[in-house]
């Protein structure tokens, strides 16, 4: 009876049960089909090397403290919870130094719009894969998560990506595989490359000098996607980019290792 009773046992599992804010929790499961936390309903895609997984977001901004996971079935009706515990990720302040002229830019027509709607959509088949790359080898000069501050005026918002130091003209590369989805010169992201790589996970590139990649191509980490600029709100070349999981900002640090500037660091020559 112990061995049919184990043969039948049902896997209900959600890896770290105490993230940080701005975290994902990897939902795995032979029979839920979603999952649900503080109001937010995932998918569980099923994998070809095990149970469903489902990738659910902690917003930046989530109270720390518990909070109940629900597996659910195709119905909505649930089959299992677990307790989950949001720690504080201590994100620091930061200001920026910009220009009247770049802090004044609007977006263009249809630019939030047309990224908004990007991040709704979620896409069944899955490209990414662990590990996940940096798109540039230069070091961190801005982190995810720090609450910003331009020309020491609160901009009541958080950073919800990564600025990497590089010169201007660097080749920049995807982090994991994925399909083009956006390839466009806009006021406020300026040249700007994002990538659907399935099942809740995408990125957007931003102030790129130009592109490489077209919309609708495949591409992965040994893909050269656009180059390294200072187009749009910025001051001075860097790429700013950012992880999607289920239209969440999440930190790219707990998929890859970072490394902060030095202070005081020299500023790279630009290319060619």
């Amino acid at each position: 009876m112990l061995l049919a009773a184990s043969a039948w046992a049902q896997v209900f599992e959600a890896v770290p049960q105490k993230p940080t804010q701005g975290e994902v929790i990897k939902v795995t499961s032979d029979t839920a089909s979603a999952a649900r936390l503080n109001g937010r309903t995932i998918t569980l895609f099923p994998q070809q090397d095990g149970p469903a997984l489902g990738l659910m977001p902690v917003p930046t901004l989530a109270e720390p403290g518990k909070y109940q996971l629900d597996f659910l079935d195709q119905n909505g009706a649930v089959l299992h919870s677990t307790e989950i515990e949001v720690e504080d990720a201590y994100y620091r302040r930061e200001n920026i130094s910009i220009a009247p002229s770049i802090s004044k830019l609007k977006p263009s027509p249809g630019e939030q719009a047309t990224v908004s709607k990007f991040r709704e959509t979620v896409s069944s088949e899955r490209y990414w894969k662990e590990p996940f790359e940096a798109p540039l080898p230069g070091c961190v000069t801005s982190p995810f998560g720090s609450t910003r501050l331009h020309n020491g005026k609160l901009t009541g918002d958080f950073h919800a990506g990564v600025d990497q130091r590089g010169a201007a003209g660097t080749p920049i590369h995807p982090i994991t595989p994925g399909v083009v989805k956006i390839v466009q010169k806009w006021n406020l992201r300026g040249g700007t490359v994002a990538i659907d790589h399935g099942q809740g996970v995408e990125t957007i590139y931003l102030h790129m000098s130009a592109f490489q990649a077209k919309v609708g191509q495949q591409v992965g980490p040994g893909d050269v996607i656009g180059y390294v600029g200072e187009t749009g709100r910025a001051n001075g070349p860097h790429l700013h980019w950012t992880i999607y999981v289920n239209g969440v900002p999440v930190n790219p640090g707990q998929w890859m290792k970072l490394e902060p500037c030095a202070a005081g660091s020299p500023k790279p020559k630009p290319k060619g």
